[in-house]
């Protein structure tokens, strides 16, 4: 087949023909419809077009036009169709590829072929003040962890097995409390299966450290663990609103 394309001020016309139909009988088609439709039709009706479709009852005459042109010879169409030949000549129609309109589309449009880039944060839902409280209480066990871990290493003269596992316990909560601070600020794919282990790392953590810590300081550790889990899964992402200017 061949798509055969011809506009002229508001109105544009495009027609599929077999690719053995002349170039000249395509045009003449396309011009013949043209004059049916701007005869039919002025530049006001065809401005205030707003919905597609808007001139669906001028499918009978694209019908009729088409049935005249599938059976009748050039000899038949006689002027209309020399006229058409002899402005083809002096104007030969742009024969384009099935790649040109990605050219035509693109780089002669100003359009650069962008390159690859990581995708955009997703927008996650409002803050709520019990996730506020939640991010405040990890930070403080972060911090208090962390505290905890440097000051254990720093009075350690001979580092035993049993203290590298206590600066350890302590270590590795605290990276816990500060991932799990980024998580419920920040969108990430498998955040169930990460708000699980870092949840495991802080209780375990504070179990390992039975014996420096009572069981009301490790019932807060955990606890602030388990309200942030909590609150990371709740917060979801936003919903796209309904694009309703399309």
């Amino acid at each position: 087949f061949c798509f055969s394309f011809s506009s002229s001020g508001d109105v544009a016309c495009m027609a599929i023909c077999s690719h053995r139909c002349p170039a000249a009988m395509a045009f003449c088609f396309l011009e013949t419809l043209w004059w049916e439709f701007t005869a039919s039709y002025d530049t006001t009706c065809i401005g205030l077009a707003s919905r597609p479709y808007a001139f669906l009852e001028f499918d009978s005459i694209i019908q009729k036009v088409k049935w005249h042109f599938n059976h009748v010879t050039s000899a038949q169409l006689g002027s209309s169709l020399e006229k058409i030949q002899e402005e083809l000549e002096f104007q030969p129609p742009a024969v384009l590829t099935l790649e040109d309109p990605d050219v035509a589309n693109g780089v002669m449009n100003g359009h650069t072929q962008m390159p690859l880039e990581p995708a955009p944060n997703f927008r996650m839902e409002p803050v709520t003040a019990l996730g506020v409280l939640s991010l405040v209480l990890n930070i403080m066990c972060a911090a208090l962890n962390l505290i905890r871990g440097i000051h254990l290493a720093e009075h350690s003269l001979q580092v035993t097995h049993e203290e590298v596992g206590n600066i350890l316990a302590f270590l590795i909560p605290f990276v816990a409390c500060i991932f799990q601070c980024y998580l419920y600020l920040v969108y990430s794919p498998a955040r169930t299966t990460k708000v699980v282990l870092m949840l495991l790392f802080i209780c375990l953590g504070n179990a390992y450290l039975h014996g420096l810590r009572n069981f009301w300081q490790i019932l807060f550790h955990v606890g602030v663990a388990s309200l942030s889990s909590h609150q990371i899964l709740t917060r979801q992402l936003q919903e796209k609103p309904a694009d309703c200017g399309v």
